[in-house]
């Protein structure tokens, strides 16, 4: 089969180069697995040892099974369990319930006040989970039944949970950004300051569009009635949001400080953190041997997806490699003449349409090999890149039609609100994602300015 399969790939290429022809078959098969709705991680091993088998016998698949040990052997890996174990210690803790309920209350007179408080509340969320699943599912349970009794357009409704639950994969810590810098050799310490700013600047782009959007249309976002704010006094509602945003915040200091402090690497600050987590599902009495076993499954089956695209990652791109694929592309793009910029912006674009159809992950196993080596040629940062790409990314989770998010939103909607609402709401979410990668394009200290000072304060 393969001698035959090799036959055919000889007389394809001609007078040729045949490693050209290689990597168009490589592609070819990635592309026809993912359209026939296969699996990522089978799609992209199966591709890689096969092509490996095809140009190079025994050695071709060596050279994958090889790229698959080295990935096991990354020690930041071992972050990603630990992070999805806290997630699911404090999704099932209901940490956010309490800092919901107050934080509403606290922006209810404000027209839109209960959207605002969705964002800031998802913010600090963000900054304790690192998976869009838990903080996309807890704030939709949590807000969407509110919303919608009080009178918040569906869509609306629906665009801010999405928005705000998909900055839990942004705003450290996070899988996503443990991933990215493995992958793309660079220090995870570093992202996670890298991306702080802009997933500050993208919380703060959606205040401001609820605010705006909520002045042009009151009656999209209306502010709680008298009689409900009657329910909790002024001085409930500030003491409530301030003593409900203790604990999480002192998870935020025992990792993210853990790591900024120099105290911990970000592998030993998943571990604090999942602790952490696990004392405050005690504290809040939500700790049963039942959320125990839910939560050690959860995590097993998130860490295996994860796990094993990457495996099927590795052996795609030691094959791409092997056949100079990364130097044969950046010729190609090099050749066009449109500059590092014009590489760029292919690549965001490139980017933003695979997010339309496959996860982060998928995503950036597929460009990282193409277009990391072609933008060291152009001179670019790779913390400054790999940081904004993580931006970029959080559209996967709302572009139409597979974003997760939105499916998470569906589930949770009662049945009088069509898919259709849930896309209407997202595209200003997306268009803000859109113009603050821009800006950390257009000004790259945003992305870089926070590593660089805690880099030379340490």
């Amino acid at each position: 089969m393969i001698q035959v399969l090799t036959n055919l790939v000889v007389s394809l290429a001609g007078n040729g180069d045949i490693k050209v022809v290689l990597i168009g078959l490589l592609f070819g098969l990635m592309v026809v697995g993912l359209v026939l709705g296969q699996e990522l991680a089978f799609v992209l091993g199966g591709a890689g040892v096969l092509i490996g088998a095809i140009a190079m016998g025994d050695s071709g698949i060596t050279i994958a099974m090889t790229k698959i040990y080295d990935q096991m052997q990354s020690y930041s890996m071992v972050a990603i369990p630990m992070f999805v174990l806290m997630a699911n210690f404090l999704t099932h803790s209901k940490v956010a319930d309490g800092l919901f309920e107050s934080v509403r209350y606290l922006f209810g007179p404000v027209k839109g006040g209960l959207g605002l408080a969705v964002i800031l509340v998802s913010t600090v969320f963000a900054a304790t989970t690192g998976i869009v699943g838990a903080s996309v599912v807890t704030m939709g349970m949590l807000s969407l039944p509110i919303l919608l009794r009080s009178g918040y357009k569906p869509s609306l409704a629906c665009g801010m949970v999405c928005a705000g639950g998909s900055l839990g994969i942004l705003i450290p810590p996070s899988i996503m950004l443990v991933s990215m810098g493995s992958y793309a050799e660079v220090s995870v310490g570093k992202i996670f300051f890298a991306a702080i700013i802009p997933g500050l600047s993208l919380s703060l782009g959606y205040i401001i569009y609820i605010m705006i959007v909520t002045r042009i249309h009151p009656d999209w976002g209306p502010a709680m009635s008298e009689a409900e704010l009657a329910e909790m006094p002024l001085k409930k509602r500030i003491t409530g949001s301030l003593v409900n945003l203790i604990p999480p915040l002192i998870l935020i200091f025992a990792v993210l400080g853990s790591i900024f402090g120099g105290i911990a690497t970000p592998t030993e600050a998943a571990g604090v953190g999942a602790l952490f987590a696990l004392i405050l599902a005690i504290c809040y009495k939500q700790f049963s041997l039942k959320m125990l076993y839910e939560s050690l499954i959860d995590t097993a089956k998130t860490t295996a997806m994860v796990f094993i695209i990457l495996f099927g990652a590795a052996a795609f791109t030691g094959v791409f490699m092997s056949l100079d694929g990364d130097q044969i592309i950046s010729n190609w793009v090099l050749g066009m003449g449109i500059g590092k910029w014009g590489a760029f912006a292919i690549m965001m674009v490139i980017v933003f349409i695979l997010g339309m159809f496959i996860d982060w992950l998928g995503i950036v196993m597929i460009v990282f090999p193409i277009f990391l080596p072609i933008m060291d040629q152009f001179g670019f940062d790779r913390l400054w890149l790999v940081a904004i790409t993580a931006v970029l990314l959080q559209t996967c989770f709302m572009t139409p039609p597979f974003g997760f998010a939105l499916f998470y939103v569906k589930g949770i909607l009662p049945d009088t609100v069509k898919i259709q609402e849930v896309y209407k709401g997202v595209i200003p979410f997306i268009l803000i994602i859109i113009v603050v990668t821009v800006l950390c394009a257009v000004f790259p200290q945003l992305v870089t300015w926070l590593p660089t000072t805690m880099a030379a304060g340490a």
